[in-house]
């Protein structure tokens, strides 16, 4: 059971629920009006919602690599909870709005040099993306039009559906290895259940980055496609996964991620704790600054 006065989007009623719902609308004979597409943007996420089809499709847009700052995240999640809440969306495609990337992952910058109330401030709004995300009473498809290490892949593995562009110069994994940072049990977590258990060890132990062939192979994405046809395939297998009942589908996602989602929920406070005493250390910060100056060289 959730802790007291503690609710995930995973033990919410359904958003959605066919006794409830208005019956969908008959195609449209030609020459009248599309039915209507909303869309609404902030600064971070762009989002437009198609209610005929029920299907939101969310576009990252913060040049230049997507990185998951705090304004990012809150925006993320306010977006998240927005189409949660509207009866007419049913799914999200979740992509990028910028070439050959998905999302770098966490924002170093956010992580260095700041004080343990703005640490805290972060992780408690990563925390936020991964329990809405995880959760969601949605369909959700990851298109992934780019590479996407560290929290921009636990972003793609907190989602039902992953296809990848196929293209040997994108990415995807969990590496914070490399840089000298240990992934959270709960980011652990999401991607044993992905690949497995020996898989994740391996992966997680080197910090790996596999190629979007090696990334199917293990099962960290669940189609390649080409990088033309990706938008088209993620519309395609939203609509087969819309076919079923909501309430059905919502219910077996619940009972499948519920304890992963608990796990973090009752161990909140105790997370934050641990990630600002690790990344408090002068070891870490002396790595994160090491590796701010190789990406500040790189640009020049």
């Amino acid at each position: 059971l959730c802790p007291p006065g503690v609710l995930p989007l995973c033990c919410r009623p359904p958003a959605w629920d066919r006794a409830t719902r208005p019956p969908p609308s008959p195609p449209q004979p030609p020459g009248l009006p599309l039915a209507p597409c909303r869309s609404f943007s902030n600064n971070k996420i762009q989002v437009e919602l198609d209610e005929s089809s029920g299907v939101a499709t969310m576009r990252f847009k913060s040049p230049p690599v997507n990185s998951l700052s705090l304004e990012f995240l809150t925006e993320f999640s306010i977006s998240l909870e927005k189409l949660e809440n509207n009866r007419a969306c049913r799914g999200v495609i979740i992509t990028s709005a910028l070439p050959k990337i998905f999302s770098s992952g966490l924002d170093i910058t956010e992580m260095c040099g700041k004080s343990m109330e703005h640490y805290t401030e972060f992780w408690r709004a990563v925390q936020e993306l991964w329990l809405r995300l995880y959760g969601s009473n949605m369909v959700t498809v990851a298109a992934i039009n780019g590479s996407s290490p560290a929290g921009g892949c636990l972003v793609a593995l907190s989602c039902d559906y992953r296809i990848m562009a196929e293209n040997p110069k994108f990415s995807i994994g969990l590496n914070e290895a490399q840089l000298g940072i240990v992934a959270p049990f709960w980011f652990k977590d999401t991607f044993v259940n992905t690949v497995g258990h020996r898989i994740a060890e391996r992966s997680l132990q080197l910090g790996s980055l596999h190629s979007a062939t090696e990334a199917h192979r293990l099962g960290l994405v669940d189609e390649l496609v080409p990088e033309e046809k990706l938008m088209e395939k993620a519309a395609a297998v939203m609509a087969q996964w819309l076919a079923l009942p909501d309430h059905a589908r919502q219910l077996t996602k619940t009972m499948m991620r519920k304890a992963v989602l608990d796990r973090l929920v009752a161990h909140r406070e105790e997370d934050i704790k641990n990630f600002i005493t690790f990344i408090s250390k002068e070891s870490i910060q002396k790595s994160l600054r090491m590796y701010m100056e190789m990406l500040k060289k790189r640009k020049s």
